[in-house]
């Protein structure tokens, strides 16, 4: 019995089979498309990984030539992890706090509050689900049948 009978009664019952036989796409379209946009936006770091080192020094991190490629690997690297859903706990560990970074640098360090810091808020929350869920059932994760 999936999770959608199990805990809460639906309005429409009918529909619990349909939400139990998507439930693991959906946490895959999820996973996927949130690696892809790391990889995306790691990508211009890769291709220049001391560009960032003005703007991470400026937010504390020292020195700016080491934390810029570490940067450009979190977000470009960690996608890719997240996409095939290998080491998917620590990938979206890492991603996270690089995240939160940018939370704090947009709405504090630079004053833009919420509206500047909003995509990262978003992406913190989704890369939180996989940091503590895994990779889920479609991950090559689950596929070794181990995970971190």
């Amino acid at each position: 019995m999936s999770h959608y009978t199990q805990d809460r009664r639906l309005v429409v019952p009918a529909l619990g089979s349909l939400y139990a036989s998507l439930d693991t796409v959906a946490f895959a379209v999820l996973r996927v498309v949130t690696g892809i946009a790391l990889i995306a936006h790691g990508w211009g770091k890769i291709t220049n990984p001391f560009g960032a080192a003005g703007m991470v020094e400026s937010l504390g991190f020292y020195p700016g030539a080491l934390f810029s490629p570490l940067l450009a690997g979190a977000e470009f690297f960690g996608g890719i992890l997240l996409v095939l859903g290998l080491l998917t706990r620590p990938a979206a560990f890492v991603t996270l706090f690089v995240l939160l970074v940018t939370v704090y640098a947009h709405w504090i360090a630079w004053g833009e509050g919420y509206s500047g810091a909003e995509h990262s808020i978003l992406w913190s929350a989704v890369l939180f689900l996989f940091a503590v869920r895994g990779g889920g059932r479609w991950s090559v994760d689950a596929r070794i049948g181990r995970e971190i």
